[in-house]
């Protein structure tokens, strides 16, 4: 195993282990997973700014698969714990808030390389985990719209320039179900296929066979508690989307047609634990440019912005707009004034 991989390994299975026990035991072991999800985190970012890259970049197919297995039980065994009685309140705040933050951080993550693989398996797989947090949508709409249009007013996940995170959120959920729906129409019609063929039909049905399995296995305390945490990791999917694009647009050519996606499209962070936490999703740039690169061949580029502080706690201050406004906008139009 190259040290790339050891480091990706340690730091999204770590976090596994510490939110699983907390689940079963409570106690010190929550209070551990908000803090390596959050202070420690933190911490190392500051401490250690870079390691050097190996000169082998492996798929990492097998951490991607493992994570998402290690997502599903995770999954039921917090939301057992949360409508369980054997946690108090106390604890139940605390696995909440750390399940949350690994759900929407490291499981988005890991299901976001895995919807870029070419194969299949793989490319379900990270279906399956997105549709578990009642998000299958956006397997689709990521694809077909956002890559195609990110950076222009057509992609619903490009945040603009002054537009708080709250705003954005909703436009954003609402208009990547829309069209991604409308894409897949499209791609079924060019393939001379009928309509119901729409992974949409997975998507929602998926979805409402888990809800009512939630409920049927754990009655209604369970049910919130899953929709409670899907919501939750929802809204860090959307907040990274949200921080990744801000402010950052497209020019348009003679010919009408958005100049071409570039390092510069994409806000990006050098902080190596964190991203090594997110499988590299903090070097964004270089994702758009090389979709299906795997997440340790991921790089830097030098003419890219850089986000002031990792992309964790960017994304906490963007839900404080006058504080996010005061910090990025400047930033912003500097990239669109260059």
């Amino acid at each position: 195993m190259t040290t790339q991989m050891r480091l990706f390994t340690i730091a999204t299975l770590a976090p596994v282990g510490l939110i699983a026990v907390g689940a079963v035991q409570g106690g010190v072991w929550i209070a551990l997973a908000v803090l390596y999800l959050t202070a420690f985190t933190g911490a190392l970012d500051r401490m250690v700014r870079h390691i050097p890259p190996d000169s082998a970049f492996p798929s990492g197919d097998t951490l991607a698969v493992t994570l998402a297995i290690a997502h599903f039980g995770l999954l039921v065994l917090s939301v057992a714990a949360l409508a369980g009685h054997a946690l108090t309140p106390v604890e139940k705040t605390g696995l909440f808030f750390a399940a949350g933050l690994f759900f929407g951080q490291v499981s988005n993550a890991n299901a976001h390389e895995l919807i870029h693989r070419g194969a299949r398996p793989l490319h379900r797989l990270g279906m399956w985990v997105y549709i578990t947090l009642l998000f299958g949508h956006h397997t689709s709409a990521h694809v077909l719209v956002h890559h195609r249009h990110v950076a222009t007013p057509a992609d619903p996940n490009t945040s603009r320039r002054g537009e708080s995170f709250y705003r954005f959120a909703l436009r954003a959920w609402v208009g990547s179900f829309r069209k991604g729906y409308t894409a897949e129409a499209a791609r079924l019609r060019r393939i001379k296929r009928a309509a119901w063929h729409t992974p949409y039909v997975i998507y929602i049905g998926g979805a409402a066979l888990l809800l009512l399995g939630a409920y049927m296995t754990g009655g209604r305390r369970a049910l919130i508690a899953y929709v409670a945490l899907a919501g939750y990791a929802q809204m860090q999917l959307l907040l990274s989307d949200y921080v990744q694009h801000y402010g950052l647009m497209r020019g348009t050519g003679a010919d009408g047609k958005p100049h071409p996606v570039g390092p510069r499209h994409s806000w990006n962070s050098p902080h190596w634990f964190s991203s090594a936490l997110l499988l590299n999703a903090t070097r964004h740039s270089d994702h758009h440019a090389h979709p299906a690169r795997p997440y340790p061949a991921l790089t830097l580029p030098k003419d890219a912005p850089m986000l002031p502080r990792p992309l964790p706690l960017m994304a906490g201050i963007a839900l404080i707009p006058p504080l996010w406004r005061r910090i990025m906008d400047p930033c912003a139009a500097r990239w669109r004034d260059a």
